[in-house]
């Protein structure tokens, strides 16, 4: 049975940008501070932080610890996310049973990260030949792989993978947050000649690593009331699975973990796929996005195609998508990347959409991915349904 006893009553982002020769530290300083503008609530509330592991800040192993110091808080529960994408949705989760153990009533869930200006993460995979191989060069080649098996067993038509970019693009036109160079209106013959980077996958089916940050305040219903914020959304279901079908050396790759939590958390909320109101899927590529279409039910398993080129996908149309843009055309930044699709549900939520709000936004499906390890499918999948 859903609960709605807990409630997220705040959000913040900062502004989008490359190189920006800051620090996570200096990034997280800025979200807390529009945060606690926002909900207009004093810092001594806070007794709860769950800190998302940073790329910029990976080999520091008390980085969680230093944060609580660079934003002057002391709080009773601290939580560091190390599931990459998903610890924004993750940390909301955590936040949540440790509210209702009562370690804690008010929780700040950060994510900053700066990968743009300073690299330091070293994946340190317990065999690293096949973690991160010569000649493989990252993400998208390991993706690049992935469409390929996909492209195998099912077919892909390249369009239904412009049509994504190209509606993220438009709805990025509206984000007064999103990397400025990035907010170019995109065509279908743009993205069909876009460059080729790893047979199938395209740099416009790319994201590109920026710096940034988020945060949101999670606590009781009761407690919201109590410190007068009126706007909340209910986190009503969430699922989580790492490592998928781990115990298979030589699994499908085309199968993630929303194979296995996407009908449970819609379950888990009552709902059907034809019940969501919008869509804000972690979508470092466009075939992640295209693949949780047929996890979570919106299609059969290969008809992500053929459901993509059919769907009114914009933020009018009946499957809203990443309406802030994504981390596609918004900017990828860093680890912190979960919490910007999570950022435009609550913002899509709260009504403060703008000129790409949603007629109604009564709920939202966000989803997160940690991890892209070589040869499997990504490591961690995440999946959180608000509503109203």
């Amino acid at each position: 049975m859903k609960k709605r006893d807990i409630v997220i009553a705040g959000y913040s982002e900062t502004k989008i940008d490359f190189k920006s020769g800051r620090s996570a530290y200096d990034l997280a300083g800025e979200a807390l501070s529009q945060l606690l503008e926002r909900t207009k609530i004093s810092k001594d509330e806070i007794d709860g932080l769950s800190v998302t592991t940073a790329l910029s800040e990976a080999s520091n192993p008390f980085f969680a610890v230093y944060m609580t110091d660079a934003l002057g808080i002391t709080p009773s529960w601290l939580n560091y996310g190390g599931i990459g994408g998903c610890s924004a949705t993750g940390g909301v989760a955590r936040a949540m049973s440790a509210i209702r153990d009562g370690m804690c009533e008010t929780v700040v869930v950060i994510s900053a990260d700066a990968p743009s200006t300073d690299w330091r993460s070293n994946y340190g995979a317990y065999r690293s030949e096949f973690q991160d191989p010569p000649g493989v060069q990252g993400p998208p080649a390991t993706f690049g792989l992935l469409m390929s098996r996909y492209v195998h067993q099912y077919g892909l038509n390249p369009e239904a993978l412009g049509k994504i970019a190209i509606t993220q693009r438009a709805h990025a036109l509206h984000n007064d947050n999103a990397y400025q160079k990035l907010k170019k209106p995109l065509t279908m013959e743009d993205y069909m000649k876009s460059r080729m980077i790893a047979d199938p996958l395209r740099i416009l089916d790319s994201v590109m690593f920026c710096d940034g940050a988020n945060a949101f305040l999670v606590t009781t219903e009761k407690n919201a009331e109590r410190l007068g914020l009126d706007k909340v959304v209910y986190p009503v279901a969430y699922g989580e699975v790492t490592n998928f079908n781990g115990n298979d050396s030589t699994p499908d790759i085309t199968e993630s973990g929303f194979t296995k939590i996407g009908p449970a958390v819609l379950e888990k909320a009552g709902m059907r796929p034809k019940d969501i109101r919008m869509f804000q899927p972690y979508d470092d590529f466009t075939i992640a996005v295209m693949m949780k279409f047929e996890a979570f039910g919106f299609c059969e398993k290969g008809k992500g195609s053929e459901f993509t080129m059919r769907t009114d996908l914009s933020h009018t149309g009946e499957l809203p998508l990443n309406t802030g843009g994504g981390q596609i055309s918004a900017g990828q930044p860093g680890l912190a990347s979960g919490g910007l699709n999570l950022a435009e549900a609550v913002r899509q939520m709260f009504k403060e959409g703008g000129s790409r709000q949603v007629a109604d936004p009564r709920n939202a499906l966000i989803t997160g991915i940690g991890v892209i390890p070589y040869a499997r499918n990504w490591g961690t999948s995440s999946a959180m349904i608000l509503e109203a």
